[in-house]
C-alpha cells in the first residue's frame, strides 16, 4: 500500500502539505535556529575567556599603565585598620557635641567643616526649630561657627549628619524648665486651635493652653496668631507634655496694678457710659466721667476701637476683677484729651507724678489732723502743713479742751 501512495504521487506529481501542517513546522524551524546562534555565542566566549586565561598566566601586565611594583607599593600604603576604625569612630561621635564652620550651602542645607577626616552636612529640617525654606532663613552662611549635635551617618560616603535643631530643643525644654521655677511669665504665640483648648509657640516649643486656663472671653479662632502672656504649668520632656496658662499670667499682672500707675492699653470696644481698654490681658473700664475734664457727649468723637492709650489705674476690685481707669488725670491742661491727644500720652508719666505726690500730700495731712491732739505720737504739723516733731510751743501734757471758752454769738 505504501509503495502504491508513493507512486501516485510520482505520476500525478508532489503536492506541498495544508496550511495548518505547513503552521506546525514553522516554530520547529525558528527553535532549531535560535538554538544554533546560542551555540555559536558560546563557543566565541568560551574561546574569548580561553584566550584572556592564556593571557594572564604569560603575560599578566600586558597593556597595563603601571608596573606590578607600583601596585604593590600602593597596596601596602593603604590602611585598612584606619578605614575600618575610621567608622566605627563616626558611629561613636552620634549624639556628641562638636564645634564646626560653614563653609558652603546648597537648596537642601549646608557643609560643615569639623576638622575630622570625613566631611559633614546640615541638612535643611535639621537647620532650625522653626520650620525653614532656606538655611539663610536661620542664619546659616559661610562663615558661621556653631556647635552642632552629630545625629549619624550617611552609609554610602560615610558623611557625618550633623543637627541645629536638636541642640536648639534641648536649650528651649532647658529654658522652659527654669522660667517655670522661677514662676515667670512669658509671651508666645496663638498657633492653633481644638475642642480642648490653644497650641502656642513658647520658646521654640508648642505647648497646649486648655480652656479652662484662658483669661480672655474669646473663642481659640479669635485668639489666632495673637501674641498673649502665659505661665507654666507643667514642663516634661521626656513625655514631650508643656501646658500654659493664661489665667495665671493675667492674674500675676493683676497683682501688678498700683493704684495710681500710668500703663498703656488698647480699646478695645465703646459703650455710652464709657470705653472698655485692654491693659495686658486685664480689660479696664475708662468711664466717660475720666476721659476727660471737658464736658463729652459722644465717646466716639474722641475715641475709637484700636486706640492706643496711656491711662491711670485708679481703682482695682481684685475679688470681682474690676478695673478703673482714667485719661483725665493725666491732662496737662483741662480738654487736652478731646483737642491734643498726643500731648497727653507724651506727659503722661509726668502728670502721674505730680497727681501721686497730691495724693501723698492730702494723705499726710489727713494723718496730721488725726495727730493733732495726740501729743503722746511725738508729732505735730507745723503753720505750713508739714508734719514733724512735736514743737516747742505746745505743752507736752497736751491742750485742755475744758479750759477753751466758747465761741461768742455774732
Amino acid at each position: 500500500m505504501p509503495m502504491a501512495m508513493m507512486a501516485s504521487q510520482l505520476r500525478w506529481g508532489w503536492r506541498p502539505p495544508p496550511k495548518q501542517q505547513r503552521r506546525r513546522m514553522a516554530p520547529v524551524v525558528c527553535s532549531v535556529a535560535v538554538e544554533n546562534a546560542q551555540r555559536k555565542e558560546r563557543v566565541r566566549l568560551k574561546k574569548l575567556f580561553e584566550e584572556a586565561y592564556e593571557r594572564c598566566r604569560s603575560a599578566p601586565t600586558e597593556g597595563v599603565s603601571f608596573t606590578l611594583q607600583q601596585f604593590t607599593d600602593a597596596l601596602d600604603k593603604y590602611d585598612y585598620e584606619s578605614e575600618v576604625g575610621a567608622k566605627a569612630q563616626n558611629a561613636a561621635y552620634v549624639a556628641q557635641l562638636v564645634k564646626g564652620t560653614v563653609f558652603a550651602t546648597d537648596a537642601g542645607g549646608a557643609y560643615v567643616d569639623i576638622t575630622a577626616k570625613s566631611t559633614a552636612y546640615l541638612p535643611l529640617q535639621e537647620a532650625c526649630i522653626q520650620k525653614i525654606k532656606k538655611v539663610e532663613e536661620a542664619g546659616i552662611v559661610p562663615g558661621l561657627r556653631e556647635e552642632f549635635m552629630i545625629i549619624g551617618e550617611n552609609g554610602t560616603d560615610d558623611t557625618l549628619i550633623l543637627s541645629l535643631r536638636s541642640v536648639q530643643y534641648d536649650l528651649a525644654w532647658e529654658r522652659c524648665r527654669q522660667l517655670q521655677a522661677e514662676d515667670a511669665v512669658v509671651k508666645g504665640k496663638v498657633v492653633s486651635a481644638n475642642k480642648g483648648g490653644l497650641v502656642a509657640q513658647v520658646e521654640g516649643l508648642k505647648g497646649f493652653v486648655p480652656f479652662s486656663q484662658i483669661s480672655a472671653k474669646s473663642t481659640g479662632e479669635e485668639l489666632l496668631e495673637q501674641e498673649i502672656s502665659f505661665k507654666f504649668v507643667e514642663v516634661d520632656e521626656e513625655q514631650s507634655r508643656l501646658v500654659l496658662s493664661h489665667r495665671k499670667a493675667v492674674a500675676e499682672s493683676q497683682g501688678q496694678l498700683g493704684i495710681g500707675s500710668v500703663v498703656i492699653g488698647s480699646v478695645q470696644s465703646i459703650k455710652p457710659y464709657g470705653a472698655f481698654v485692654d491693659i495686658g490681658g486685664i480689660s479696664g473700664l475708662l468711664h466717660v466721667s475720666q476721659i476727660s475734664h471737658d464736658r463729652i457727649t459722644d465717646i466716639a468723637t474722641v475715641l475709637q476701637p484700636g486706640d492706643i492709650l496711656k491711662v491711670m489705674i485708679l481703682s482695682h476690685d481684685r475679688e470681682r476683677g474690676r478695673v478703673s481707669l482714667s485719661t483725665k488725670k493725666l491732662e496737662p491742661s483741662p480738654g487736652d484729651m478731646i483737642r491734643n491727644p498726643k500731648l497727653v500720652f507724651e506727659k503722661a508719666e509726668e502728670m502721674a507724678q505730680t497727681f501721686r505726690q497730691r495724693i501723698a500730700q492730702a494723705e499726710a495731712m489727713a494723718r496730721a489732723d488725726m495727730l493733732r491732739f495726740q501729743p503722746e505720737s511725738g508729732l505735730s504739723l507745723s503753720g505750713e502743713g508739714i508734719l514733724g516733731p512735736l514743737s516747742s510751743d505746745l505743752p507736752p501734757e497736751g491742750v485742755n479742751l475744758t479750759e477753751v471758752p466758747l465761741a461768742e454769738e455774732s
